[in-house]
């Protein structure tokens, strides 16, 4: 037998052993019903990139008619946007500060400790007491690895990226079809729910492609292979591209961009000109991340489509949103962590047939918020523990108007110094980051404009220091005070 076929067979195969009759809920669930959760969310995609908004020339027709069908968050942030911190918020409705993963997690976090806990009471962890049956398939990165390192092309004997996440670390999550960080789009690899350790397997398929199939078969749920089928379910399926390596794409996305002038995909005034380093990193990258971001648009439309032909559409909310988005060379940046829109900027579309009217709202959403809307909006808002920083916007997305925050957090923190780095805010116009450098006395203060200089071209912070002053006292110290932030005992 070709390999190919081996490790595909060997996957459709591990995939339906994964939900083991040990692995299933023995409680029966409430008289209430309460809704499915389908949450859709790739790495790395930026939020001006869908066609929809026409702020750039992006294929997304699947998006673009669930937009019409949703409540489109247009200024929604990841707070601190890096991969690992925003899972954790997502996952426990904390900023960095409570949570703790205060970096990407790696052999070098490890250090710190910087990982989901074991303990903490995840959205998940609650609907999995409440009867759900839980899916999580691709992504995950909230585990340190440990040595001796898992083998595979991003880990190393020195440093390592990728780890499995064992049962006890899953929150509720009984069917498991994940990986921590694993860059290879076209061959990924993946840890099934009864797999151990050193038990991985690889695929050949482009990775949206193969976890698409894959939550098709769970929603379809064809003889109860994958879930209870009187159980209501909550699934994530989180992809990785248009993460880079850019160019492990598959041809038909790039096909859609090839007759496009270069040039007429570089129109904003914040990319680099050609010649430069950073310049000629953005051509170089831009089409095949576009095509990306097609791709995963298409991938999406397939798992809309499913849940209409299972007739769960109506009964099911659906998000889709991204991690943090990607400067791709933009400010001399080579993709998240920094405070310009293109990092921090990223989609969330929401969706309940019957429940939530569509339209585009320009609610400051952070990361914590998703947790608490999440459960308030399928009816377990007692359930949320105090703990929780978000806030549910539940009754805003149902009843329209409720009470709205004036700014998001912006961080960035050094390994090792979680009272270090940037801690910034960002309003309905203006953008403050205030950073701590250890090789400098004072800190360097940056605002923009984004109402007169929507592409952050011009620091005006020298010449408003009473609007600095004032979003510090107004806006940020206050948050800083709420996240109980060891920023402010470094002041």
């Amino acid at each position: 037998m070709k390999r190919r076929t081996f490790v595909k067979q060997s996957t459709l195969c591990l995939a339906g052993l994964a939900l083991a009759p040990g692995c299933l809920l023995k409680e029966k669930p409430s008289g209430v019903t309460h809704p499915n959760l389908v949450l859709v969310f790739p790495d790395q995609m930026r939020g001006q990139a869908l066609g929809f908004l026409h702020e750039e020339i992006v294929f997304t027709p699947n998006l673009d008619r669930f937009a019409r069908e949703s409540v489109v968050f247009s200024q929604t942030v990841s707070n601190y946007p890096v991969c690992s911190p925003f899972r954790a918020s997502l996952m426990s409705g904390k900023y960095p500060p409570s949570h703790g993963v205060l970096g990407n997690c790696n052999s070098k976090s490890a250090e710190y400790g910087y990982e989901l806990k074991t303990n903490e009471r995840c959205w998940s962890d609650i609907l999995k007491e409440k009867g759900y049956s839980l899916g999580y398939i691709g992504k995950w990165h909230l585990d340190n690895p440990h040595k001796p390192y898992v083998k595979c092309y991003n880990n190393t004997e020195k440093f390592a990226w990728n780890e499995w996440c064992p049962p006890k670390r899953r929150h509720g999550f009984d069917f498991w079809y994940a990986y921590g960080t694993y860059d290879r789009h076209l061959n990924p690899m993946y840890w099934t729910t009864t797999a151990k350790r050193d038990e991985p397997i690889w695929v050949n398929e482009w990775g949206p492609k193969h976890e698409a199939d894959l939550a098709i078969r769970y929603i379809k749920n064809e003889g109860g292979q994958f879930r209870q089928p009187d159980r209501p379910f909550a699934l994530v399926v989180a992809m990785n591209p248009p993460h880079m390596p850019y160019d492990q794409v598959p041809r038909k996305y790039q096909e859609l961009y090839r007759d496009i002038p270069l040039e007429k995909l570089c129109k904003r005034p914040n990319i680099p000109p050609a010649g430069t380093k950073w310049g000629d990193y953005y051509r170089r990258h831009i089409k095949n991340y576009l095509a990306m971001i097609s791709g995963v648009d298409e991938q999406f439309g397939r798992i809309l489509q499913a849940l209409e032909e299972a007739n769960l559409a109506d009964q099911t909310i659906v998000i889709f949103t991204s991690d943090h988005g990607n400067c791709l060379g933009i400010h001399d940046k080579i993709s998240k962590s920094n405070p310009y829109e293109e990092s921090m900027r990223v989609p969330f579309l929401i969706r309940w047939p019957g429940k939530i009217a569509p339209r585009q709202d320009d609610l400051l959403l952070s990361s914590p918020d998703i947790y608490p809307t999440i459960l308030d909006l399928m009816g377990f808002s007692e359930d949320i523990p105090p703990e929780v920083e978000g806030v549910s916007h539940a009754q805003l997305l149902l009843q329209g108007e409720r009470p709205r925050p004036t700014s998001q957090l912006y961080y960035q923190i050094p390994y090792g110094l979680p009272a270090g780095g940037s801690r910034g805010v960002r309003t309905h116009r203006y953008t403050l980051v205030i950073t701590r450098r250890p090789d400098k006395k004072d800190e360097e203060i940056i605002l923009f404009d984004r109402q007169t200089d929507p592409f952050q071209m011009t620091n005006i912070a020298s010449k408003r220091p009473d609007l600095v002053k004032r979003l510090i006292n107004e806006e940020l110290m206050p948050w800083l005070k709420k996240t109980k932030d060891p920023w402010l005992e470094q002041g």
